[in-house]
């Protein structure tokens, strides 16, 4: 059973908010408006993501892995959540390898179902790959684990700590079928700060955002 402190599943989430009175249901024009920005939105970021300089990118990685390094540091030999860069993301494929050299444990997530959580699958340095969803690469065997960090590229990123992602829901309805709260870290590069990602109901805030080397605490 998932933790109720911290998240709640995602059934019909998006018809209803979170008004003066309790839940109420959503005006559905203004559900289209708001679905209408998130779009035009991650749009935006994406492109202005990918027209990034590779050496820029690469930079901003190695600023972001130095602030992961910060937060991971006190914990002994964690389990991490993390991905493979995908249409411009930070790459921390060096940092996953070094993490695996000092004792942590990495898994990469995997779709195994639309509208299902997502699994997280070992990887190690070298393991067999192959492909997954969307031609992303995924471990082709190990085991499932549950992390205790869990670390998500973002599209766009507010100071609440919500993130805007590609619109599939996953790591919304994954964290929510969680047994236990993972530490949560978005992670991106500067130009994904925006003021609001106008969140709905079944979006999870996140516990930190790192912007390029910027670590932000949800809130502040």
């Amino acid at each position: 059973m998932s933790d109720p402190t911290f998240a709640s599943p995602p059934c019909f989430a998006h018809e209803i908010e979170d008004g003066w009175n309790g839940f109420e249901p959503v005006d559905p024009q203004t559900a289209a408006d708001v679905a209408r920005w998130r779009r035009s939105e991650r749009e935006r970021l994406i492109a202005a993501r990918l027209a990034m300089p590779a050496e820029e990118r690469r930079a901003l990685a190695r600023e972001i892995a130095r602030a992961l390094d910060g937060l991971v540091a006190a914990v002994s030999q964690p389990v991490i959540g993390l991905y493979w860069p995908f249409r411009g993301e930070p790459d921390l494929r060096d940092w996953m390898a070094d993490r695996c050299r000092s004792g942590a444990r990495v898994a990469l997530p995997v779709v195994v179902a639309r509208d299902r959580p997502l699994r997280f699958r070992e990887w190690r340095p070298g393991c067999p790959m192959e492909r997954g969803v969307w031609n992303i690469p995924v471990p082709a065997g190990g085991c499932d684990l549950s992390p205790g960090i869990v670390v998500s590229p973002v599209v766009g990123a507010d100071r609440a700590g919500y993130r805007l992602g590609y619109g599939g829901g996953y790591y919304d309805r994954t964290l929510a079928a969680m047994p236990a709260k993972p530490l949560t870290i978005g992670v991106g590069y500067p130009a994904a700060a925006v003021d609001t990602i106008f969140p709905q109901p079944h979006d999870i805030p996140f516990d930190r955002m790192i912007l390029g080397g910027v670590c932000r605490e949800r809130g502040r």
